[in-house]
This record gives C-alpha cells, sequence and structure tokens, in this order.
C-alpha cells in the first residue's frame, strides 16, 4: 500500500500544511508533522468527506464528478491510484470554493494580478494617449504667450497637454525631440497652432518673472538721461567736466574722449545721468540693437566754429532717435564768437529757437568760465518734467550695455545703465549672448555699492563673455533660467549668421512698394563738394510720389565711412556715393550688415536709377567686378613713357589693360584703363596681392604718393524678366 508524505498531499490539494494537520485530526487520524505519511486508505476517505461539504456549501458539478466514479470502487490498490493521479490532476478546482482554500486562492491572485495590471493598462493607455490628439484640437484656452527660449516641457504645460502629446506631435512633424529640448520659435508657434491654439513670441524684456510683484502702478519718477553730443573739439567732455566739477579732460588721451563714460550728477532740483560719448557712432549702435536709451540730447556747438559735418551727422542722428534736442551754444567768451550765425546755420536743419518762434531750446553757454550751465541745467530738467519718464524700482532689473570691456583682473566688465528696476548682488541675469551672476557693483566714481536704482550707471563684474553696446541687460528669476536663454539666444544668432540681412536695395525697392512695406526710402548721400550733395538731394526729392516719399536722412562731404553703414543699417536705407569711394572697412561692414551702397559720377544715371526702381523699370545691364587694390608708394617720371605709379598690390590683382581708378582721400580723382603693368622689367598681365609692380594710368600723369589704385572689370549681367 502506497503512502504518501502529507507536504506532498498538501501540494495536490493547494492548501497548506497546517490545514491539512488540522482536517486529518478531525477525522480522528493524529500526524505529528508534515513530514508524516498517510496511507491511500485515509486520503480516499478525506477526499469524500470534503465532497460532502462542498455539495453542502456550494455545488461544483463539473469538478466533482468524475471522482465518485472512480472513489466508488473498491479500496484495491491499483483502482485506488487512480483517483489519487485524478486528484493530482484535478484536485485544485473542486477546492475552489472551500471557504478554507479562499485565502490560498486569493495568494495566488496576488501573484498572477500583477502581471496582468503590468500589461493590460499599458495597451490601453497607449491607445487612450493615441486618441488624445484628436480630443485635445479644441482645447479650452485660444491664445498663448511664449518666451523667446522655450522647452518642450515649458510648451506642453501652456498648451495645457501631456509632454508625451507634445512630443508625439513634434515627431510626426519631422521633429525629434526630448522634453527638455529648447525649441526654435518657429516651430513652437507652428506646434501651438497644432493643437488650435494662436502662439505669441515675447522678448526677454517683456516677460515679467513670477517672482516679480511690481507693477505699472508704483512706478515713480526717475532722472533723465541725457546724451552730450557734437562735433569734435567744440567742449563736450569739458561742459560735463564743469557739471561734476571734476576734471574728467586730463586723463583722457590727446584731450579727445576715447570711450563712453556714464556719469550722474546730483543737482539740487534732482539728479540727472549724462552720456558723453565719442561722437556719433556709439549713439548709432545701441539704436541699430533697438536700444532707446536716450532721454534728451545736448547739442554742443562752438559759437567760434559753427556748424561743422559731425555736428549735422549728431542732429540727423538724435532726429532718427526722435529725442527732444537741446542746444548749447558753447565757447561764447571767445571774441570771435557769433552765437546768431549758429542760430542761423541750425535753422537749415529745422532745429529753430524758441525766441524766433520755433521750438528748439538754445542756451549760451562757456564751459571753460563756467557761464550759462545753471539755465542749462533748468531747461534739461523743465524738459524731463514735459517727458514725465517714471520707472518701477521694485520689479527685476532692465537696462542696457553702454560699453563692455575685458579687464586683467576683473575679467568681463559692462558699465550698464538701470532703466527699470533695482540691480542687487548676486542677481542672475541675461546679456545679449551672455548670462551670469552679478558679483560686484561700482559706480561712477569707482565705489562699491550693493544695489543700483532706475536711471543708475554701474559698472557690474560677472559677465561671461563681453556683450555689444546696446545690448538688453535682463535680470531674470534664476541662474538656470538665464543660461537656457542665451543658449537659445546663441542657437539663433548661429542661424542669422548663415543668412544674410535682408536690407532694402533699388532691385526689390518696386516689389516692396507694391506690396505696402515701403512708403518711404531712405537715402543717405555722399558726394565730393557739398554742391554735389545738395543738387542730388534736390534731384531725388523731385522723384517723390504718393507712393514713395525720397528722405535723405544724411548727407555729408567725403568717403562713405562705418559710421554712415551703421547710420543706414539702423535706418533701413540705402547710401549714394557721387564721386566718392567707400572706405575698405565699410565695405566690410556694408557686406555684413546688407546695406546697399550705389556709386555714380554722373548724376542724371543715379536719378535715373532711383526714378527707374521706383517705377519696376530697373533693369542693370553691366555689373562692376572688383579685381584688387594697389597703393602708390613711389612716383616715376621717365621720359618717352611718362608716369609711373611704383605700386603695392595690398588686396586682390592688377590686370593690364583692366578699368581702373585713382582715389585721393576717399575722392575719385581719375577713372580711365590700366595701360601698362609691369614687374621690374617685364611687362605683365597681371600681379597678385603681396608684390610690388609699375602701373600707368593711360592720359593721366597726375599721380601723388599715398594715391590708391582699383582695378575692377565690367560684366554683363543677364536681364531676366
Amino acid at each position: 500500500m502506497a503512502r504518501v508524505r502529507v507536504y506532498e498531499l498538501a501540494k495536490r490539494f493547494g492548501i497548506t500544511n497546517k490545514k491539512l494537520l488540522e482536517e486529518f485530526r478531525k477525522l480522528g487520524v493524529e500526524l505529528k508533522s508534515h513530514a508524516s505519511t498517510v496511507d491511500d486508505e485515509t486520503i480516499a476517505l478525506f477526499v469524500n468527506l470534503t465532497k460532502k461539504k462542498d455539495e453542502d456549501s456550494k455545488p461544483v458539478k463539473q469538478s466533482v464528478k468524475s471522482i465518485p466514479a472512480k472513489t466508488a470502487k473498491p479500496p484495491a490498490a491499483k483502482p485506488v491510484k487512480k483517483p489519487v493521479e485524478t486528484i493530482r490532476g484535478k484536485a485544485g478546482k473542486p477546492f475552489v470554493a472551500k471557504p478554507v482554500k479562499q485565502p490560498v486562492k486569493t495568494m495566488r491572485d496576488k501573484s498572477t494580478r500583477p502581471v496582468k495590471k503590468k500589461i493590460l493598462p499599458k495597451h490601453k493607455t497607449a491607445k487612450n494617449e493615441a486618441a488624445k490628439p484628436e480630443q485635445v484640437k479644441t482645447p479650452a484656452i485660444t491664445s498663448i504667450k511664449l518666451s523667446e527660449a522655450v522647452t518642450v516641457k515649458e510648451l506642453a504645460e501652456s498648451l495645457s497637454q501631456k509632454s508625451n502629446t507634445v512630443i508625439k506631435k513634434l515627431i510626426n512633424m519631422g521633429h525629434l525631440v526630448s522634453i527638455n529640448q529648447l525649441l526654435d520659435v518657429d516651430i513652437a508657434v507652428k506646434t501651438a497652432k497644432e493643437f488650435g491654439v494662436e502662439a505669441q513670441i515675447i522678448s526677454l524684456e517683456q516677460e515679467i518673472p513670477v517672482e516679480d510683484t511690481g507693477s505699472d502702478e508704483q512706478a515713480v519718477p526717475r532722472p533723465p538721461v541725457v546724451t552730450i553730443m557734437g562735433h569734435v573739439d567744440h567742449g563736450k567732455t569739458l561742459l560735463l567736466d564743469a557739471i561734476r566739477m571734476t576734471n574728467v579732460v586730463d586723463g583722457e588721451a590727446g584731450g579727445i574722449t576715447q570711450h563712453i563714460g556714464a556719469y550722474k550728477v546730483a543737482l539740487k532740483e534732482g539728479k540727472v545721468v549724462f552720456l558723453d560719448t565719442p561722437g556719433h557712432e556709439a549713439f548709432t549702435s545701441m539704436r541699430a540693437r533697438g536700444a532707446k536709451i536716450t532721454d534728451i540730447v545736448v547739442l554742443v556747438v562752438a559759437a567760434d566754429d559753427g556748424v561743422m559735418p559731425q555736428t549735422i551727422e549728431a542732429i540727423n542722428h538724435a532726429k532718427a532717435a526722435q529725442v527732444p534736442i537741446i542746444v548749447a551754444v558753447n565757447k561764447i567768451d571767445k571774441p570771435e564768437a557769433d552765437t546768431d550765425r549758429v542760430r542761423q546755420d541750425l535753422t537749415k536743419y529745422g532745429l529753430v529757437p524758441e525766441e524766433w518762434g520755433g521750438q528748439t531750446i538754445f542756451v549760451d553757454i562757456s564751459a571753460k568760465q563756467k557761464m550759462g550751465l545753471e539755465r542749462l541745467l533748468e531747461m534739461l530738467l523743465l524738459e524731463a518734467e514735459m517727458l514725465e519718464l517714471k520707472a518701477n524700482p521694485k520689479k527685476f532689473a532692465q537696462g542696457t550695455i553702454i560699453e563692455a570691456r575685458l579687464d586683467k583682473g576683473r575679467g568681463s566688465v559692462g558699465t550698464v545703465l538701470v532703466q527699470s528696476g533695482t540691480l542687487h548682488v548676486s542677481d542672475a541675469f541675461v546679456c545679449g549672448l551672455y548670462s551670469g551672476r552679478v558679483r560686484a557693483l561700482f559706480d561712477d566714481r569707482g565705489n562699491k555699492i550693493n544695489t543700483a536704482a532706475p536711471s543708475t550707471p554701474v559698472e557690474v563684474l560677472g559677465l561671461t563673455g563681453i556683450p555689444q553696446a546696446g545690448d538688453a541687460f535682463v535680470v531674470v528669476a534664476n541662474e538656470r533660467r538665464a543660461h537656457q536663454i542665451a543658449q537659445a539666444r546663441q542657437q539663433k544668432q548661429r542661424e542669422q549668421n548663415l543668412t544674410p540681412p535682408n536690407r532694402i536695395t533699388l532691385e526689390d525697392l518696386h516689389k516692396q512698394i507694391k506690396e505696402g512695406q515701403v512708403k518711404e526710402l531712405k537715402i543717405i548721400v555722399k558726394a565730393d563738394v557739398q554742391g554735389s550733395i545738395e543738387a542730388v538731394i534736390e534731384a531725388l526729392q523731385k522723384l517723390s510720389t504718393n507712393d514713395v516719399k525720397i528722405n535723405s536722412i544724411h548727407g555729408s562731404v567725403g568717403g562713405i565711412t562705418e559710421s554712415d553703414v551703421m547710420l543706414a543699417s539702423a535706418s533701413n536705407a540705402i547710401i549714394v556715393g557721387f564721386n566718392v569711394r567707400p572706405e575698405v572697412k565699410a565695405t566690410v561692414l556694408a557686406e555684413r550688415e546688407g546695406v546697399d551702397i550705389n556709386l555714380y559720377t554722373v548724376i542724371y544715371k543715379l536719378v535715373a536709377d532711383v526714378k527707374a526702381a521706383m517705377q519696376g523699370l530697373l533693369e542693370p545691364v553691366y555689373k562692376e567686378v572688383f579685381l584688387g587694390r594697389a597703393e602708390v608708394r613711389e612716383v616715376f617720371n621717365i621720359s618717352k613713357i611718362g608716369t609711373i605709379a611704383g605700386c603695392y598690390l595690398t588686396d586682390g590683382k592688377a590686370a593690364r589693360g583692366a578699368d581702373c581708378r585713382l582715389i585721393r582721400d576717399n575722392v575719385v580723382v581719375y577713372e580711365g584703363i590700366c595701360a601698362s603693368l609691369r614687374r621690374f622689367k617685364d611687362d605683365v598681365k597681371e600681379v597678385i596681392a603681396g608684390y610690388e609692380c609699375g602701373i600707368g594710368l593711360e592720359n593721366f600723369k597726375d599721380i601723388k604718393q599715398g594715391d590708391v589704385i582699383e582695378v575692377y572689370t565690367q560684366e554683363k549681367v543677364k536681364v531676366t524678366a
């Protein structure tokens, strides 16, 4: 007779050893432990009693049906083995409903449920998420505002969508991104549009951090920012010294301002911030980047010298910036001073004195003798009062870079004019393409300070790079956000460097007029003499029509300089040169900024081109192709041959028989053909840069040392419809 141990039998029935021992005790069978053995007869008796209990409590017909038939036979050895085999194979089912076995089934369910939960909900979730984009095409929000540096996660939060949903939409659009990846603003706008939401990109200056509790209602009056402008040696810095009662002039190299200075002056009636600029170039550079930091311009004109070329340029720059102008007529203490002549000359440029019925304030001063300074300051404060200048000191600080430099001991140092809010030490900031944290602040006198209120110029330590003049300085919530925005700007800058800027040219003028984009064509005129400037401006202004108006924003004598290109870039103007040539640096800058420079020697050709462009009839036939540039270092007079220019090729190449022009002080003196070209005693066809050669000009002998010879060819341009 076969015997089975208790623990083996417990496994067959699917119950615990302890519970099986208790069941056998109820039958009168005493077993010591789970290792005790049980015979087949006792097992059959236990199965029959269990079957009766199951039928009384809960019938399980299908699972118990086979057991009575097989267990009804005598307890022989072989027949009894079959029920045991049956129990082994199907014994688990009859005891599912037994009260004793429910905990065991529960334990089994717990072990198996996690597998089912891991599989089924995932499929359901994937189906639901796949269906969500179709369900969220009409969200509650219709418009959102996005920062210039936005991540996928931030975009999803703004759209009230899950990050996975937005990522899937971006992948469908062809952009493989991660949740923390920065998005291009154009891609972010298109993605929002896919969800039925209009997105508006706001600049960092317009973005208000969450921690910023300031409002416009808390704005208080602030000191005015005044820029001193004018011609060289007309007394700009000396005037500022007299106001500050300091001696800045002695610290300047050669008595000329070489950098931008920002100074805060405390007066009885209030405070005034002065900017002393080296001419007008930095002023234009700032405005070209959209920075309007000046509230009032003080135009300094020497009474003994009158209106000079840089004075006119300063007027044009101030008018383009649309800021009020106060004229300070300086050096009235000199015997040859003539203030009435200065007033008369300035009326030609729209600056009519108040005493003559105009709107411009004129103040006669002497910076050296400190005469008329009180009246000038009084007029400044009066003009500032009319402007009602206010700023909120409780906001996060915002300002503009006046200048930046690299200091050997302190690293990158930036002069910042705080325009709103209050700047504190340890503030995280973004400045142009760079980010950082304020390590230290210094005022205009070099004193270390902890905070800077609105209209306060300060030196800031902690920049990670050298920003450009005019870049915005903005404090943000934390350093991580600052780094994120700087990274996005650097990426944008790299993309912009690959595509040239889109400036207006004569070729696309007619197209823009048709589209209604151009209402005014701004022109900068440079010529060899003043009479030519007046003639060109007058001829161009007669071309003005109802569709487009010709506006000459600047005109002066001399070659085309970097300052002219910067003014054209800031004003989206074209440059017209009459009998003059651009400087080398100006040409390079014009190509980088995308400024259109047009050079003429005949006035009717200039007028015809502008008129044709306005009528859409511009058909260029020839294009000038630059070949090379040679510098005249020596002049030789050879009998029977003529004058030969001993030259050094600084750029490109010189070719015999090519067109050329002789330039003296950026003014074209001669245009003709390069008749002869020699290298030592040999006639050559061309000479490349870095070599010396002799050049003979056809029918021209007035060559001087220091002249420049430009060699070029005329290339025929195919006219397209």
